[in-house]
């Protein structure tokens, strides 16, 4: 089954560069309080150096839905990742706000028991992506979390948490066991040093789960 890939959180010209060079499948853009925030301004200056096949992600936390609309409209994302506390009510409003520009929404989980993901999974959005808990961060912790907790899922979901080169391919031969893989894996600290993004991590882990999951 092939496998996609999410390198998340790029701030610089370099970090296009390197993903440009590696080819995941998908790019993230963090419009997020956090260390890896960057401007609508400057995200757009980075999806213009970007090679168009790669489908660029909008993070957001708990987000003004007009911001959203206008990354989109102008195409500097491809698909929206909620991973705050947006609700039901939140997700209907951003779909009606969309309208005819609607793009993929991804819900992010950040998992604790298992009855919060079969929750989830009754949202109205394309995918889930599940990703481990942390009280003071709504994500890119490098933290793992316990894959047993993950239910038999009808909606694809993308995994995170703690993924990198040295457990990435046992994970996903566990979830494959159980017939229950993720369309993607998504990264961000794992493929950095020193808080930058790192262009042989990032290439070694997309070469080596394409070379696997992709032949």
């Amino acid at each position: 089954m092939p496998m996609q890939i999410k390198i998340c959180g790029l701030k610089r010209p370099e970090d296009v560069a390197y993903v440009n060079a590696a080819m995941p499948e998908y790019a993230g853009f963090v419009f997020a309080g956090t260390k890896r925030r960057i401007t609508p301004e400057y995200a757009r200056q980075l999806k213009g150096q970007m090679n168009p096949d790669i489908q660029t992600v909008g993070v957001f936390v708990n987000e003004e839905i007009s911001t959203i609309v206008q990354l989109v409209k102008e195409d500097t994302i491809n698909i929206v990742q909620l991973h705050g506390d947006e609700d039901l009510a939140y997700i209907d409003r951003l779909q009606d706000a969309l309208g005819a520009h609607k793009v993929p929404v991804i819900r992010a989980i950040r998992v604790q028991n298992q009855e919060q993901i079969k929750e989830a999974e009754k949202l109205p959005v394309d995918y889930l992506l599940l990703d481990a808990f942390h009280a003071d961060e709504y994500g890119g912790s490098g933290k793992v979390f316990d894959h047993n907790l993950i239910p038999p899922l009808t909606k694809p979901y993308l995994l995170a948490g703690g993924i990198d080169c040295n457990n990435v391919i046992e994970i996903l031969q566990i979830l494959e066991e159980k017939n229950n893989l993720p369309v993607a894996v998504d990264v961000s600290s794992s493929v950095e040093t020193d808080g930058v993004k790192d262009a042989v991590k990032i290439d070694e882990l997309v070469h080596l789960v394409h070379s696997i999951y992709n032949r």
